[in-house]
């Protein structure tokens, strides 16, 4: 009987890392030039160079959008070099294009990887969001709870004040409703301009980033990475998807999702082993940026496995 090849996540943990940072590096000179779309494809076409030398055969499942509109690692595209286990790949190549062109904190590179059919193929619509850090209890906050009620059960569970919290959301006219609730329980809000990977990823280190909570409406693609990190870093994570017309319904259909209102958990989003990888393009609370000096470039980068729950932080310093 023939056993396809075992993912073994340790061994390509290091070639992530490597795919994240080129990427990173790729767009280093497009930081704050104004030009998001050059910025994003020179990081998308680093970012296939470097999966195409990886000894696995990939799938694209989180991507680029559909291959008609993205030809660029779209949905569905394969990558590697077609030896290896077979594995699905959720990547961002270049999350916060407009924090890279205008110089903005926080502009990552993002790549996740586990065994084939592990990651939700999650249609390009927005998903409503709601994330926490690990050490809480399950269902301390759900998506049925109000904005306010989850604020009063997580202070509750912390043992302290709603003034104490501090909830990470998108600015979006959409979250006007949602923030105002928010503030009338005395917690405070972080606002981001972009990058609600990232704005998740604060979740689970609060101690640092000083975000309890995050919540709110963004892509669903990206909140499949945002698990993915999740399941790394510790934490709890629920999302469902919302849509505003049938178009999006049919985009939905096609990746094969037929209840329109579920509710997935972390663990539902990615079911197995992840790897996960970002590189800080600019400034920002997870990552410092990229820095240029005569000669060398330098990146940093977390890397991370869910099997193990090991995070490290990998300094790379480039001649160029």
């Amino acid at each position: 009987m023939h056993h396809p090849p075992e993912f073994h996540d340790r061994m390509l943990s290091l070639g992530l890392g490597r795919v994240s940072e080129a990427a990173a590096i790729a767009s280093a000179r497009l930081v704050g030039r104004g030009d998001e779309k050059a910025a994003d494809e020179a990081a998308v076409n680093a970012m296939r160079d470097q999966l195409n030398k990886l000894e696995i055969r990939g799938i694209v499942v989180i991507g680029e959008g559909e291959r008609d509109e993205a030809p660029m690692l779209y949905i569905g595209e394969e990558v590697g070099d077609g030896t290896g286990p077979e594995v699905d790949i959720a990547l961002d190549p270049l999350e916060g294009t407009t924090l890279t062109a205008k110089d903005m904190p926080n502009a990552l590179t993002v790549i996740a990887m586990g065994p084939r059919g592990t990651m939700l193929h999650a249609p390009d619509v927005y998903m409503d969001k709601l994330a926490i850090g690990p050490g809480y209890r399950p269902g301390v906050v759900t998506m049925d709870m109000s904005p306010a009620e989850r604020v009063s059960a997580l202070a509750a569970a912390q043992g302290c004040s709603t003034s104490d919290i501090t909830v990470c959301a998108l600015e979006r006219p959409r979250h006007e409703e949602m923030i105002a609730e928010i503030r009338e329980t005395g917690a405070a809000i972080r606002l981001i301009t972009d990058g609600d990977v990232a704005g998740v990823m604060h979740c689970a280190e609060p101690h640092i980033t000083g975000i309890d909570m995050y919540m709110g409406s963004g892509g669903a693609p990206e909140g499949v990475l945002a698990a993915a990190a999740l399941k790394c870093m510790g934490g709890q994570m629920f999302g469902r998807l919302t849509f505003r017309n049938e178009d999006e319904k049919a985009r939905a259909r096609k990746a094969g999702i037929t209840n329109f209102d579920r509710v997935y958990t972390r663990d539902d989003m990615v079911t197995g082993p992840v790897i996960f990888a970002a590189t800080g393009v600019t400034d920002g609370s997870l990552l410092p940026g990229i820095k240029r000096e005569p000669g060398f470039v330098t990146t940093e980068t977390i890397l991370m496995r869910s099997k193990t729950g090991s995070v490290r932080r990998m300094t790379y310093r480039n001649p160029v």
